[in-house]
């Protein structure tokens, strides 16, 4: 635009230069103007005439004439020459005018095509904001896609590990499973050895303990025995006896501490003298012998005993 403005300015200039010469021109030529006229010979030469030399009128007209040609084509001369100037100016301001319609015409077409270059630098302006938009979306949906991609592989990574762990935590619980089933198989059978041993042991000892316990049961019965044999001779010695007792019995009930103190006496049955007689001599006694073997004592400290008084 500005450009056009450079050429507009000296155009107007030229052809108000152009158009003021040409009517400058026009101004100064007169084309009504007439031939002068030429001078009429006063009354005084026409009496004068008569004596002139007809040879030197004739000259004289002529030269009149001559001078009235002459000056018609000067006129004619001037008259072609302001033509050709005017037609010289016209062409001038014609062809300025056609050099100024071609400026403009040209004015135009750099306008129209700056604006087509304006409009196509827009358009390319906005086609490329456009792309830069397009690549930036396309860019961020790409950055969307990686991380999606790498979040896809981290969870596929994590469920890999986590997968791996539980195989082997599956593993190890299987192992562990079977190890504890392995133990406790072996506690099973090492428990059913163990059973068995104590039951043969058991076995063992109870038929131990059976021979033992029979062993020790004569052994007990035999030291009861002997300890209520011995009690009876100590109430035999301080039996008080009466002929009248004679084949007569008592039966006694004592119970007895472990030290052998009598610790209450009754009777059970029996001819009642004697077993007066048997409640005294218990009484008597105090204390009667007691083994230190406790089974003896079990079997003792609550006995039944017949006392029959002896005759020597």
């Amino acid at each position: 635009m500005q450009q056009n403005s450079n050429f507009s300015v000296p155009l107007l200039i030229s052809l108000i230069i152009h158009v003021g010469a040409i009517a400058a021109l026009a101004v100064s030529v007169d084309f009504d103007k007439k031939p002068p006229a030429m001078p009429q010979a006063s009354s005084e030469p026409k009496l004068k005439a008569v004596v002139v030399d007809s040879k030197a009128v004739a000259q004289k007209v002529a030269e009149i004439r001559k001078q009235k040609a002459d000056a018609a084509k000067k006129e004619r001369d001037r008259q072609a020459e302001l033509q050709r100037k005017l037609d010289a100016a016209r062409k001038a301001r014609q062809k300025e005018q056609d050099r100024i319609k071609k400026l403009e015409q040209q004015r135009k077409q750099k306008q129209a095509e700056a604006a087509k270059a304006s409009a196509a630098a827009r358009a390319a302006k906005l086609k490329e904001q456009q792309e830069k938009q397009k690549a930036a979306a396309a860019e961020k949906v790409r950055k969307q896609k990686e991380l999606e991609q790498r979040a896809a592989e981290k969870a596929a990574k994590a469920a890999a590990i986590k997968r791996r762990k539980e195989e082997l935590a599956a593993q190890k619980a299987a192992e562990e499973r079977k190890r504890k089933e392995e133990e406790a198989r072996k506690k099973r059978e090492a428990e059913a050895a163990r059973k068995k041993q104590e039951d043969d042991l058991a076995k063992a000892l109870q038929a131990e303990q059976a021979a033992l316990s029979k062993t020790r049961s004569r052994q007990v019965l035999s030291e009861v025995s002997k300890y209520k044999a011995l009690i009876t001779q100590t109430i035999q010695r301080n039996l008080v006896v009466d002929p009248s007792m004679n084949g007569k019995t008592c039966r006694v009930n004592i119970r007895l501490a472990k030290d052998g103190f009598v610790i209450s006496s009754k009777t059970i049955g029996g001819d009642s003298v004697v077993c007066r007689a048997t409640k005294a001599a218990i009484n008597k006694a105090g204390r009667l012998p007691v083994s230190p073997d406790a089974n003896v004592y079990e079997q003792m400290k609550n006995i039944n005993l017949e006392v029959s008084p002896e005759f020597n």
